[in-house]
């Protein structure tokens, strides 16, 4: 029986090449999204061609719990139940320090560190019946040492983020792997937009590589800490950033 991984915003960027390369290792997909319907709904159909898995779609707002229990009651209705989880939505509404509102800097902590909780405590206990699961949260070096204030409440949820993978790989032990992969720059469908040549440059500059990653680099790791290859390999923080050094 193939085991099923549910991506929250799986239907753009990192969150889309994590689900074609669990699709194409023979898991089935759960694709989350808020607004990216058409996004969702084309990626369903080019898996399901390809690679002859089972794809759902679900358009939930992780952030309402009332919306993740409806999606997991789905997903387990139609599924089974969520063996992988993989907490990847996430909002940047990066700004000027002295435009930036309340309101939206509680909006990237609702979606970026509480949703990520939501969708954790909705599905663990189908994992500790099964005594095994795993939840990889997409964080990012923002929230380890690569300060930007233009994006101080994206920063201050990933960091949280980090916080709550350690919390979480504690308290679900020894069945649930909990852990974290942190990428830099990568080169998303908008991840560079926004940002002017000069400032790409620079960053680039601190890439040990010498390159902007690619989504599949991150996708990789993610297969990797799914499998039972990583089954020693909790509570921990990878990053996935060429070798970026500090931006502060």
């Amino acid at each position: 029986m193939r085991k099923v991984v549910l991506i929250t915003g799986g239907a753009k960027g990192i969150g889309k090449a994590i689900a074609e390369i669990m699709a194409s290792s023979s898991y089935d997909v759960v694709i989350n999204y808020r607004s990216s319907k058409d996004e969702a709904d084309k990626l369903k159909d080019e898996l399901v061609s390809k690679y002859n898995v089972n794809v759902l779609t679900y358009q939930a707002d992780v952030s309402s719990e009332e919306e993740v229990d409806e999606m997991v009651s789905y997903i387990e209705d139609k599924l089974g139940g969520v063996d992988i989880l993989v907490n990847n939505a996430a909002v940047d509404l990066s700004n000027m320090f002295h435009e930036k509102k309340i309101e939206d800097f509680k909006k990237t902590l609702d979606i970026n560190v509480i949703g990520a909780f939501i969708v954790s405590k909705r599905v663990y206990k189908h994992m500790l019946d099964n005594k095994w699961g795993r939840i990889i949260n997409i964080s990012s070096t923002n929230g380890i040492n690569t300060y930007y204030p233009m994006c101080l409440e994206y920063d201050a949820s990933k960091a949280a983020l980090n916080s709550l993978t350690h919390n979480l790989a504690l308290q679900f032990a020894p069945y649930i792997n909990v852990n974290a992969v942190a990428p830099g720059f990568i080169g998303t469908e908008s991840e560079l937009d926004g940002y002017d040549e000069e400032f790409l440059k620079l960053e680039q500059e601190k890439i040990l590589v010498g390159r902007y990653g690619d989504p599949k680099e991150v996708a990789k790791v993610v297969k990797f800490l799914a499998s039972d290859d990583a089954s020693y390999i909790n509570n921990t923080i990878i990053r996935v950033d060429g070798g970026q050094y500090g931006s502060n």
